[in-house]
């Protein structure tokens, strides 16, 4: 078991976050995003930035190798519908796309936006840590917390909408 500490400083023990997500075992902040056969995608449960979302396998698989057919094509759909409308309902120019092999979670890429605020960290991949860690200490407010579950659920709409 893993302690993980969640944007709300919460801690739960979990041997896997993403099956723990993508079972419905921890909820995230304002539910999911979107969801298929294969695929689960929710806001990021560790950093409260507006429209950071997760899109995770719901198989316990590490690699781009391990996926089906099946899988490929839904991922690349899902993963390119959520983009579209992050730039549609929520303004998002830009996003950085983040996965890993090693991650301590199964297979699941993080699609993090990129706003004027986050200038000052710096507009490369080494800034995005620093960025992360700023939202989880100094905009776990309110005020924050609520434009996140507004984007949630603008999201969540537009996707519906799209099907």
């Amino acid at each position: 078991m893993r302690k993980i500490t969640l944007s709300n400083f919460k801690t739960i023990e979990v041997e896997c976050l993403s099956c723990a997500i993508t079972s419905g075992l921890v909820e995230p902040d304002g539910g999911v995003v979107v969801e298929t056969e294969h695929f689960h995608a929710h806001q990021d449960v560790a950093y409260p930035i507006k429209g950071l979302i997760i899109l995770a396998s719901k198989r316990h698989i590490y690699g781009f190798d391990e996926l089906t057919e099946e899988e490929k094509y839904n991922y690349i759909y899902l993963l390119t519908k959520i983009r579209k409308a992050q730039r549609e309902v929520l303004g998002i120019e830009h996003v950085y796309y983040f996965y890993n092999e090693d991650t301590t979670h199964h297979f699941h890429t993080w699609m993090v936006p990129r706003y004027e605020w986050m200038n000052e960290f710096g507009r490369s991949v080494e800034s995005v840590r620093p960025v992360l860690r700023h939202a989880r200490n100094e905009m776990n407010d309110g005020e924050n917390i609520k434009e996140v579950i507004e984007a949630i659920d603008m999201l969540t709409n537009a996707l519906r909408e799209e099907r």
